[in-house]
């Protein structure tokens, strides 16, 4: 169904930056103390490079993706729906065959397409509470960082465009839905802008006035940065998140830095009078 491109990059803003916000504080977990350790970091850059250059030299990959995606998307939304998402209930899970079957069977309607779009988003929610509960925090925001640089890196020199058109253009058969990417209205959003965001809502999801603070920063961040669409065609959505996340780290730094600075400053506490034995009289010295 035809949208104006305004209005469906509006809604797709505020979904990416609605999945910074979703996310629940990672549990504690033996399996995931186990595990934790900061090669996991390297996922999201390993995640939009590894897809890009099997979709461009691997035959096929684009469509065992859209099979993969079609398996996994709707499990790990019911999973956020039931666990990993703040508020989730466990019988809320099964909210994510509905979105399923209308995504399945108006998928040409803004309907199907805003259910695709948010059996996706919630799935983006899971996967990153699961990687923050395996990764230290400071290493995972290295890591977005770098997903957003390689992301704009692929842009510019133009690798991403014929491999994204490939995975978008990809379908399952009899008539299923497409899951791998999000399309709404005229525009199109990757599935890494959104798994990239839902790893920073888990990443920030310990304090939630920070977590919403940088729900609202990506949604900002994003809405400029789409004003260069007034001149090129295509844009790599992780930036916005990436940005978000050298924004707070910079403002936690100012903050830390004048704490310091007061610390330093203020005057040493005055001694408390001490009483001697001997005399009972402040300040006397006694032989």
């Amino acid at each position: 169904m035809a949208l104006a491109f305004i209005p469906s990059d509006a809604a797709l803003l505020v979904l990416q930056a609605g999945v910074v916000a979703a996310p629940r504080r990672p549990p504690r977990v033996a399996l995931f103390e186990r595990l934790h350790g900061p090669a996991w970091a390297l996922v999201p850059i390993a995640s939009i490079v590894g897809v890009v250059f099997a979709i461009r030299y691997v035959s096929d990959s684009a469509t065992g993706l859209t099979y993969l995606a079609l398996v996994a998307v709707p499990v790990l939304a019911a999973a956020a729906l039931g666990w990993a998402a703040r508020g989730a209930r466990p019988l809320a899970g099964a909210l994510a065959i509905p979105l399923f079957v209308l995504a399945w069977v108006s998928q040409t309607s803004l309907a199907g397409q805003g259910a695709a779009a948010l059996l996706s988003a919630l799935s983006c929610v899971t996967l990153g509470v699961l990687l923050a509960a395996v990764t230290p925090s400071r290493w995972l925001k290295l890591g977005i960082v770098l997903m957003a640089a390689a992301d704009t890196w692929l842009v510019v020199t133009d690798l991403l465009q014929a491999p994204n058109a490939t995975l978008i253009a990809a379908h399952p058969g009899a008539g299923l839905p497409r899951l791998q990417s999000v399309v709404f209205g005229s525009v199109s959003l990757g599935y890494g802008d959104l798994f990239v965001a839902g790893v920073l809502g888990a990443v920030l999801a310990r304090e939630v006035r920070t977590q919403r603070l940088g729900a609202v920063m990506t949604l900002a961040f994003a809405a400029v940065f789409d004003l260069l669409f007034f001149f090129v065609a295509e844009l790599p959505a992780t930036v916005p998140v990436a940005l978000t996340v050298i924004a707070l780290e910079a403002s936690g730094w100012v903050r830390r830095r004048r704490r310091g600075r007061r610390a330093a400053s203020a005057p040493p506490p005055a001694r408390s009078p001490q009483r001697s034995p001997a005399t009972g009289v402040s300040g006397a010295r006694a032989r």
